[in-house]
């Protein structure tokens, strides 16, 4: 029998997909993460010509988190160690730790925070400051989703993002919060990110390292304070901000 061509022999992930919609139709829904490929208006446009209902998972659900999977399989393996190491004194270790969790839970009506978290993109030398947990808000519960999860009442500033949040992202909403923006300065991105925004040198300084020297400056930043200010890399900030050194 004649040898056939590799390109006969492998098919392209475009013709696994058209042989599927021949054979079994078009899907009538899809489960996905919050993709910016997948949430494009040509996406949803598309699904919605072709009668596909799109279904988006949220933050903290590992079902849908290849990383987490991975993630929870390694953390399975590490603890069927420590049975095996621990025999029958496992309950004992949990006593330990029951003491100090702690269930947090909310009602509808009530008023919470949300928190953000700025962009990482620099290479930091001092204290994280600039990415301490900084929360927006309040707004209102509307209602409890799931067992860890609420729906919030988002204002339409905010309508790119999803109202259903987990209840570690979220905190009791009280008269004189620390650390609590304005989200109406920010411009938030679907995942509840920012680009925090370097505005002032503070100071300088030289590191001395094992080979060279490096040159630091104090970056005051944005939505922080100045005790919150954090030692960027000259050169990187003069490659990305030169207008601070004028």
């Amino acid at each position: 029998m004649a040898q056939l061509e590799d390109s006969e022999l492998v098919k392209t992930r475009e013709d696994v997909l058209a042989e599927i919609v021949r054979l079994h139709g078009v899907p009538k829904s899809i489960i996905s993460d919050r993709d910016p490929k997948f949430t494009s208006k040509f996406w949803m446009s598309l699904q919605k010509a072709m009668g596909t209902n799109l279904k988006f998972s949220t933050a903290f659900h590992p079902q849908t988190d290849g990383q987490s999977e991975r993630t929870i399989q390694i953390l399975e393996d590490l603890l069927q160690a420590c049975v095996m190491d621990f025999g029958g004194s496992w309950s004992k270790q949990k006593s330990y730790a029951d003491p100090k969790r702690r269930d947090v839970t909310f009602q509808p009506g009530d008023h919470v925070f949300l928190r953000v978290s700025p962009m990482k993109g620099i290479r930091r030398f001092g204290k994280k400051g600039k990415l301490s947990s900084r929360f927006i808000g309040p707004f209102e519960i509307l209602e409890k989703v799931g067992q860890v999860a609420y729906r919030l009442a988002l204002p339409p500033s905010l309508s790119a993002v999803h109202n259903v949040f987990h209840v570690s992202m979220l905190r009791k909403y009280v008269s004189d919060p620390m650390h609590v923006l304005s989200y109406e300065a920010l411009e938030l991105q679907p995942d509840l990110s920012y680009d925090e925004q370097p505005v002032q040198i503070l100071d300088r300084k030289e590191k001395v390292l094992r080979t060279k020297t490096i040159s630091l400056v104090k970056v005051l930043s944005r939505n922080s304070k100045v005790e919150e200010a954090t030692w960027e890399l000259e050169s990187d900030m003069k490659t990305q901000h030169l207008e601070l050194f004028r």
